[in-house]
């Protein structure tokens, strides 16, 4: 089963009101398993950045200038998730924007239905209980003291680990280290040397012995015919 987990950078809230996705970051998951396979691009939103957005994630209108605009990536990302199921944090949100991305391309949208919304399976779980990155981050114990300001690729990183946890822990992994194992053990095969038998003939004190030990005995069995 494969996955991608997703997130994206903004220069603002709305794409109705011309705002445009300026980074993003994929992770691909294989059964749950992270693959070492990524995708990540900086992007250049062709309008200004607002002081608003640039204190969330750091990225300037000069440095984002220098990047190619979302049309010259499209077809890479596109291929890169493939049909996959998309684990994104606020799902609603980065489709939102990737799909306004799209649809001025007149590429297809992404359907709501391949989502996986971490943000709506934290609140199923934990009630009540905050639901941002950080909060997850902070109740499963991942280290997330990188994160000083908000960044796709970093976040999809801590994302794969609190997606994991709130399937129930790394036991997806552990499951197959221990089938790996167990195959290690069923397919493994012990040489044995065999030696020939050696006689072992009593000497005649070892026999005198075992006599007068018998005589002892009532009823010994090395007596009866």
């Amino acid at each position: 089963m494969r996955e991608i987990v997703l997130d994206t950078e903004t220069t603002g809230l709305d794409p109705r009101t011309g705002d445009r996705v300026v980074e993003i970051g994929c992770i691909e998951l294989l059964n749950h398993i992270p693959t070492g396979e990524t995708y990540h691009q900086y992007i250049n939103p062709e309008r200004a950045m607002p002081d608003e957005a640039f204190n969330v994630h750091g990225l300037s209108e000069a440095f984002l200038s220098d990047h190619p605009v979302f049309a010259d990536i499209a077809d890479a990302f596109l291929e890169f998730v493939g049909d996959a199921k998309l684990v994104i944090h606020n799902a609603v949100f980065d489709l939102k924007f990737l799909n306004s991305e799209l649809e001025r391309l007149d590429h297809t949208a992404i359907p709501m239905a391949r989502a996986i919304d971490t943000v709506q399976m934290a609140r199923q779980r934990f009630p009540g209980a905050q639901a941002s990155l950080d909060a997850l981050c902070r109740r499963f114990e991942i280290d997330n003291s990188s994160r000083e300001k908000h960044g796709a690729l970093l976040d999809t990183d801590l994302l794969a680990l609190v997606y994991l946890e709130l399937i129930g822990g790394r036991q997806p992994g552990l499951e197959l280290a221990t089938q790996s194992r167990a195959s290690a053990v069923q397919t493994r095969k012990v040489e044995r040397h065999m030696r020939p038998a050696r006689p072992h003939a009593p000497a005649p004190d070892e026999e005198a012995a075992h006599a007068a030990m018998l005589e002892k005995l009532s009823g010994a069995i090395w007596l009866r015919d």
